[in-house]
């Protein structure tokens, strides 16, 4: 195993790039052993993302599980602790020291359990939905799309089911009551951690909302059905009068875009843009022409999309699987099927410029308020605080 070796100063300014790209190309499957600037007053073992820790600063705006992988590991090591990370898949790795806490996002915890020290502390941080709740969503969305279309296409979000739960002394969760419905907590200590974001945008004040009303965007990752993108496009194709920007990598996903290739490519009112960095000019453009995100996916934790969408003033128009409340200022779609959403975009469009703007300001403001990198280091911060206070003498 490759021991490398990097500062708490150098986790907060990364513009060594040269240096860190050395230990990145030496550091497949291995450990980033963080060293806080104090002596170590113990030691924490982090199964999350290596990535931030060995690449440049812009990594950190692809997705918002790179910062607060790093901001986990920071709030740790200005305690005094010392932090090794490892990828959440690295299936090699055993423990050679004595742990104080051990985080996980998945299947590591019930692997290392066994090899770790009796009085570590272990902890599950969830990211997504339920595993088999997640799985069963996904069949049933391809499912519901075999029976619309006759066509079947190859689930893109299964993920392994685990006992992880069981080994868990607590547990933090980012996503809001629904995506904690999915688990059985049962008996578990369990802290609400608000995802963060990687891209804020001025207040939508100015908009002009009467030009924009009838615009829409979705906005995803990969698995276009798991994340409703066909609903969609089967809405949109039917309504020439309302118009949709697609923004993700479908056309990465074969039998997806082959399926839907006249609605991603042929319609009138859907332009497909592809992949798109949510900080370009482009993007700001398209937002500030558009007036809300559609996105009836079938399982997130708390999705990171449609925060984003929010910070840029979008209306969320999403299902509840989507981990996210929207309150007065959003729709939750209850049925996620192509008739509702067509109703809910005509309910949009027509609804007057005051009222557009009211939603769109309630949703920037939410978002503003709860999902920042801010509010994710506080609420973390207070997480680790209180583990400390229960677990330490």
């Amino acid at each position: 195993m490759l021991n490398m070796y990097i500062n708490v100063g150098l986790l907060q300014n990364l513009s060594n790039y040269k240096i860190l790209n050395v230990i990145r190309l030496k550091l497949s499957g291995g450990v980033v052993h963080l060293k806080p600037n104090i002596g170590a007053r113990g030691n924490v073992l982090l199964s999350y993302t290596t990535l931030p820790f060995v690449t440049k600063e812009r990594v950190l705006e692809g997705h918002t599980n790179r910062w607060e992988c790093r901001e986990m590991a920071r709030l740790f090591l200005k305690r005094g602790y010392a932090v090794d990370v490892i990828d959440w898949e690295n299936n090699s790795f055993v423990p050679r020291k004595e742990y104080a806490y051990f985080i996980d996002i998945h299947k590591n915890i019930e692997r290392l359990a066994p090899f770790l020290n009796k009085d570590c502390i272990k902890i599950l941080h969830i990211t997504t939905s339920e595993p088999e709740f997640q799985n069963n969503a996904e069949k049933n969305r391809l499912s519901e799309l075999e029976k619309r279309r006759g066509v079947k296409l190859s689930p893109r979000r299964q993920v392994t089911k685990t006992n992880s739960m069981k080994y868990a002394d607590y547990v933090s969760i980012l996503g809001n009551a629904f995506t904690e419905s999915t688990y059985n907590l049962k008996n578990k200590s369990l802290f609400h951690i608000p995802i963060s974001t990687t891209h804020t945008y001025p207040s939508p004040e100015r908009k002009d909302f009467n030009s924009a009303k009838r615009n829409f965007i979705w906005f995803g990752g990969v698995g276009a059905v798991h994340k409703g993108l066909d609903l969609v496009l089967e809405a949109f194709a039917e309504m020439p009068l309302y118009n949709l920007t697609v923004m993700g990598k479908a056309s990465n996903e074969k039998d997806f875009a082959k399926e839907y290739t006249k609605e991603l490519y042929d319609t009138i009112n859907i332009n497909y843009v592809g992949f798109i960095d949510p900080g370009s000019s482009e993007f700001k453009n398209m937002i500030n022409n558009s007036i809300g995100i559609v996105y009836p996916s079938s399982s997130e934790g708390q999705s990171g999309a449609v925060i984003t969408a929010m910070h840029a003033g979008l209306i969320p128009i999403i299902s509840e699987n989507s981990g996210i409340n929207v309150l007065d200022f959003g729709i939750l779609l209850k049925k996620n099927t192509v008739e509702e959403i067509r109703e809910v975009v005509k309910k949009i469009a027509s609804a007057t410029e005051d009222e557009l703007k009211k939603k769109a300001l309630g949703a920037w403001t939410y978002a503003r308020e709860y999902h920042t990198r801010e509010r994710f280091s506080k609420e973390y911060d207070a997480f680790i605080e209180s583990l400390i206070k229960k677990n330490e003498k």
